[in-house]
């Protein structure tokens, strides 16, 4: 079965080229979150398109690793960056946009949110969580806008979004540009109450925070259990579903066996368990 249908649906930006922007800020928004803040640099190329925006990555290993980054992510050029050694080629990892700003006091600001899983310190933690509690200000990243993978049919008004934490600020993201007569549920699961975050949207859309009993239990089970359990509603929805691999694999079939139509749904899995994020 096919793991993610986000790249056939997703809807493309107008330029997808490299840009280079610079560290302003970053801090430890909640338990398992860290927030950097990045602009400065070619941050004015970058368009926002809301919903849930993403990027390509790209984190420095080394000084100078950030001039092996492909200029474009087309198939050759992904060759071509996986030919380079680890250690003379940036980490590359996908990313959502969890606020962007026109106005900040340095200029554009663009936040991403990184869940923090292990340490920095022992060696325990991947790459980009490494990289989000390590860095200051001024230091370079590069990303490629990849567009939005958010795309209801025409005349969907009704949604039902269900993410682990590495989902929520795309799910941010899709709150914060939905119409204001959008309805439907937002399911979101997190590590602890304290990683709860204040979200703007729809009245018409409920927010449910799930909880994991532990917060060492694999990430997306919860969310799977609390969503499978929701009774479809009375009216056709566009089902939106991310995060652990099994996640939105399993919250698809599930749906698909009620009757839910394959073309209302967008699921990806944004990572899989055993895989440094």
């Amino acid at each position: 079965m096919a793991r993610q249908n986000l790249h056939a649906n997703r809807i493309k930006p107008q330029t997808s080229e490299l840009l280079t922007l610079r560290v302003l800020r970053r801090e430890q928004i909640s338990p398992h979150f860290g927030r950097v803040t990045l602009g400065r640099g070619d941050v004015e190329r970058f368009v926002p398109m809301g919903f849930d925006q993403w990027f390509r990555l790209f984190i420095p290993v080394s000084d100078g690793s950030l001039a092996r980054a492909p200029q474009k992510l087309n198939t050759i050029a992904l060759l071509r960056y996986l030919a380079v050694s680890k250690t003379e080629r940036p980490a590359l990892r996908n990313y959502s946009v969890r606020d962007f700003r026109e106005d900040g006091p340095d200029g554009p600001e663009l936040d991403v949110d990184f869940v923090l899983h292990g340490s920095a310190a022992e060696g325990t933690a991947g790459p980009a969580a490494t990289w989000a509690s390590t860095c200051t200000e001024d230091d370079p990243v590069a990303i490629i806008d990849e567009g939005v993978g958010f795309n209801p049919p025409d005349g969907l008004n009704r949604v039902r979004l269900v993410a682990d934490e590495s989902g929520l600020p795309a799910v941010a993201g899709i709150l914060r540009s939905l119409p204001a007569d959008a309805t439907g549920e937002a399911i979101i699961e997190v590590p602890s109450e304290e990683d709860r975050q204040p979200l703007s949207g729809p009245d018409g859309v409920e927010v449910t925070w799930v909880v994991r009993p532990d917060h060492h239990d694999v990430p997306g089970r919860a969310a799977l259990a609390a969503a499978s359990a929701l009774p479809l509603p009375g009216e056709p929805f566009y089902g939106w579903v991310v995060g652990e691999q099994n996640l939105p694999t399993g919250l698809r079939r599930h749906w698909v066996s009620q009757g839910v139509p394959k073309n209302h749904i967008m699921f990806c899995g944004y990572w899989r368990v055993g895989r440094s994020q």
